[in-house]
């Protein structure tokens, strides 16, 4: 075989890989189990209370803009045998305050969580105070928690006479280990023969490869996808453990994710997020821009001396309209997220633009993906 045949099959090959290579498939995210779902039965729960923070240095509650701190001063002084029932009741050192946390899974009674407190009424600082004994209820109405300590605010306010400076929230604060757990959400997960996996971002595709990662690992059918977001996770026959055990080993494999293109869009910020998938046909693109400049310009016109005129403001206005045009620029079809931010670019566009381009190139059809407005 001659040299100019050598060269013709490696010029037609080297022409193929070019035209082949864009279209090779994106690199997946790969991601362990434990990482992408969460397990039936191991969440938290919202705990809330209402109480009151006291030893606050004149920065509390105005007792007579809020009520109900007053009612649960005197309630809280009734409890102690200190009736104030009728009488004037004038401090700014108490505050009423809303107190939350979150149960974790699990916890035993006796062991210690955290706390946020954040002020109800019109106090102006919680710097120094001390949260009182607050009983933080779940959902069912049951309390499983009592808070009580001193309050940390991230933040400060310094006021005079004339000038006020704040610095963070100072109606807010956190008590670390605040409180103590006081019943115990029942919930024995060694004794469980099945469980459900739910995946954080629903899938079919990313569900069924748990699945099949479950299975292969076991080395028997132990996990079925039942939906985008649950995998049905059975304990096998003589397997040498419970589900504690089963669950420990598949948490640490390793899986390809899958999700489905979208674009995010935050039209308040102009913040714009596209899906590795993103695709777009070929589309052409004009964008004008229109600047309109107004700026005021009033004259103050005197009258002639020893007249009976008055002195009058003429108004002067200045109007300054700039178009600036552009051609149409096409856009060429996209194999890659890379492909399409680079012809957006192109166009020399603001945030805020694309965002209205990238809905237009939507309603066209031309862009493969789903658009969430946020």
């Amino acid at each position: 075989m001659n040299k100019k045949v050598w060269r013709s099959i490696f010029a037609g090959l080297l022409t193929a890989a070019t035209i082949l290579a864009p279209f090779a498939p994106a690199q997946a995210a790969s991601a362990r189990i434990k990482d992408i779902v969460n397990i039936e039965g191991v969440r938290e729960n919202q705990l809330v209370g209402y109480g009151l923070v006291v030893g606050l240095n004149g920065t509390g509650d105005s007792l007579n803009s809020s009520p109900f701190t007053k009612q649960s001063l005197q309630a809280m002084l009734e409890r102690l045998g200190v009736n104030t029932r009728g009488e004037s009741v004038r401090t700014a050192n108490v505050a009423a305050v809303m107190v939350t946390a979150n149960l974790p899974p699990f916890g035993t009674q006796g062991s210690k969580i955290d706390v946020s407190v954040a002020a109800m009424g019109d106090a102006g600082s919680l710097q120094g105070g001390t949260l009182l004994v607050t009983p933080l209820l779940g959902a069912d109405g049951e309390v499983y928690a009592i808070a009580q300590g001193p309050v940390t605010i991230n933040g400060f306010k310094a006021q005079g006479d004339a000038a006020t400076v704040i610095s963070g929230v100072p109606t807010t604060g956190r008590i670390s280990s605040g409180a103590i757990i006081e019943r115990e959400i029942g919930f024995e997960l060694g004794a469980q023969r099945t469980l459900r996996l739910a995946l954080r971002n629903p899938d079919l595709t990313t569900a069924r490869r748990v699945a099949l990662s479950i299975n292969d690992f076991i080395g028997v059918p132990t996990a079925t996808p039942e939906d985008p977001s649950t995998v049905r996770v059975t304990l096998p026959k003589g397997f040498n453990g419970n589900i504690v055990d089963l669950l420990t080993d598949v948490e640490q494999l390793v899986v390809e994710t899958d999700a489905p293109a979208k674009v995010v869009i935050d039209e308040n910020s102009g913040i714009i997020v596209m899906g590795r998938d993103v695709r777009v046909s070929t589309v052409a693109v004009a964008q004008s821009g229109l600047t309109v400049t107004i700026a005021e310009n009033p004259t103050v016109v005197q009258p002639l001396p020893f007249s009976n005129g008055t002195t009058q403001v003429e108004p002067s206005t200045n109007l300054n309209v700039n178009q600036t045009n552009s051609d149409l620029t096409v856009v060429p079809e996209s194999v890659t997220l890379q492909s399409l931010v680079d012809g957006l670019n192109a166009l020399g566009i603001t945030p805020r633009d694309l965002i209205a381009i990238l809905q237009a190139i939507k309603a066209t059809g031309a862009l493969q993906a789903e658009i969430q407005v946020m």
